[in-house]
């Protein structure tokens, strides 16, 4: 069961997965450029990591789309473009839309409760204006939903999709209001859950995510 309050200590993964976590942030924030060559010897450095968990990494992010081989030259960036950004979305829109009808269906008492808890502390931190503990626990609100969808596959997808949507103009947590108006968001989806409505939460669900959208990419 996903709990926003869980935090996965850093040095509890493997060391691939933390130079794949960093490497990726820096392509889709842009420190790293489209067409850049990449050095495994700058990036064994910069991480403090030796090279086998960088050059799996690398071969994460190939298959991922963010990085290409080219024989006899290396590694180059792809990155993700404006329009990458804003296709994603509406992907996620869709596979969103389906996993709250899922959920809605399938959720037991227990994730039921979760998501409740969740709402609550959501509330909580939307009062104080905690931008930290908000981002984690939206994280932690859709989490649930893609768990109680009792899909794998379509969890996966989603888990993906929202690491690599978070990049996208994360400066818009900053903006007034931000984290009230998301708060009424998700409180159309939880209401959804509570009245045991695929309808209503298919609708609270497209409604957020076209937002979600308008906010990220313009």
């Amino acid at each position: 069961m996903y709990k926003f309050s869980e935090k996965i200590e850093a040095n509890s993964a493997p060391a691939s997965a933390g130079v794949l976590a960093k490497l990726q942030e820096d392509i889709l924030t842009g420190q790293m450029k489209p067409g850049e060559k990449i050095i495994e010897q700058r990036l064994c450095e910069r991480y403090g990591a030796s090279r086998t968990p960088v050059r799996e990494a690398l071969r994460q992010l190939e298959l991922d789309g963010l990085v290409e081989y080219i024989l006899n030259r290396g590694y180059f960036v792809i990155g993700m473009s404006d329009q990458d950004f804003e296709d994603m979305f509406e992907m996620r829109k869709a596979y969103e839309i389906q996993a709250v009808k899922w959920a809605i269906e399938r959720i037991t008492e227990e994730e039921m409760e979760s998501l409740e808890e969740t709402f609550e502390f959501m509330e909580f931190y939307t009062m104080r204006n905690d931008t930290e503990k908000m981002q984690v626990i939206n994280a932690g609100f859709h989490q649930i939903i893609y768990e109680a969808s009792k899909n794998r596959m379509l969890q996966k997808l989603l888990t993906a999709f929202q690491n690599y949507l978070k990049y996208k103009n994360p400066e818009v947590v900053k903006e007034e209001n931000y984290f009230s108006t998301l708060l009424e968001e998700h409180r159309a989806i939880f209401k959804a859950f509570t009245d045991n409505s695929p309808r209503d939460g298919a609708l609270a669900m497209e409604i957020h995510i076209n937002r979600a959208k308008e906010r990220r990419c313009g």
